[in-house]
Order: structure tokens, then sequence, then C-alpha cells
């Protein structure tokens, strides 16, 4: 499986320490050069820069054809070169948080799935314990609403109660 990523979630998930869940939930990530870049710039957090600068061996840095479409032009150089990649690749997925490329690749058919989306899927197959990954990224500049936070974390009891019943 094949999955693109934007710049924003694989900076969360190096700054709450939850990366290595991509490629266990995805096998194999890929990320255009453009997000790349993003990675590696003055204002990214060091940690973020230290963990691009020794690349693992499951994340993958591809060359995106962007096309020069009118809807493109409002966002971002990374958000651009994934949803581009996304669909040159055939990709299962884009993870991707900002709402206007969020709703730019669903509109050309990609799946999406959001930083949150990650955790609760690595919370599902017990890769992170949720509670503590959320509560990292709460004191980030993550912008996220309470309400959903909440809501997230309210499943999670239901969640471990249906995987212990047989």
């Amino acid at each position: 499986m094949i999955v693109i990523s934007d710049t924003s979630p694989i900076n969360y998930l190096i700054l709450i320490e939850c990366v290595d869940v991509l490629p266990e939930l995805y096998g194999r990530v890929v990320i255009p050069e453009g997000v790349f870049e993003e990675l590696q710039r003055q204002s990214t957090p060091e940690v973020v820069r230290e963990w691009i600068a020794a690349i693992p061996s499951w994340l993958e840095v591809r060359r995106a054809h962007v096309s020069a479409a009118p809807e493109l032009e409002a966002l971002g150089i990374g958000e651009r070169q994934a949803i581009c990649l996304a669909q040159e690749l055939k990709a299962a997925a884009i993870i991707i948080d900002e709402e206007r490329g969020r709703k730019e690749a669903r509109r050309r058919g990609l799946s999406v799935i959001g930083l949150l989306g990650v955790l609760r899927d690595a919370a599902e197959r017990d890769l992170v314990q949720l509670e503590p990954a959320l509560s990292r990224l709460q004191k980030t500049n993550f912008r996220v609403s309470d309400k959903l936070i909440e809501s997230l974390l309210l499943r999670e009891p239901e969640r471990k109660n249906s995987k212990s019943s047989p």
C-alpha cells in the first residue's frame, strides 16, 4: 500500500513521538519534494529537521508533476504536490490536515486521512495509547477543537471493550 503525506501530519507525528506508526499502518509512505523541503526549513522545529535529515527506509521522496489547475493555486506547495502525487501514483490514501487541501483531495476522488485519523487507527491496532498521544498533540500548536478530541476519547473505552469481548 502506498500512502502520500503532506507536511503537517509528519511534523506533528514527529513532535509527539508517534511517527513510527506510519510504516506499521501503511507500509510505504511517500512524500513529494515540496514536503521534504518544508520539513527542512529553518522555521521547522529542530527535532523534525533532525528526523528528516536521517530519512527512514520506509519513507520515500518523489518528484510530483503538479498540474496548473486553478483550484490548486490556493493551496501550499506541499499540499499541491501531495495531491498531484497521490493521483499520479494512485495512492491508497493521502494524509492531509488543511481543510482546503482535504476538500480538493476528496473532490479528486482521493481517500483522505487526517492526523487524528492516523492516531485513531494506530490506537485501534494498539500501536499508541490515544489519550497520551492526544495530550502531547494538544501541547503543540496543532489546531483542533476540544470537541473533536473529546469525541475521540469518548469512543476509546468503547473500542477497548469491544476488543476484549470474545
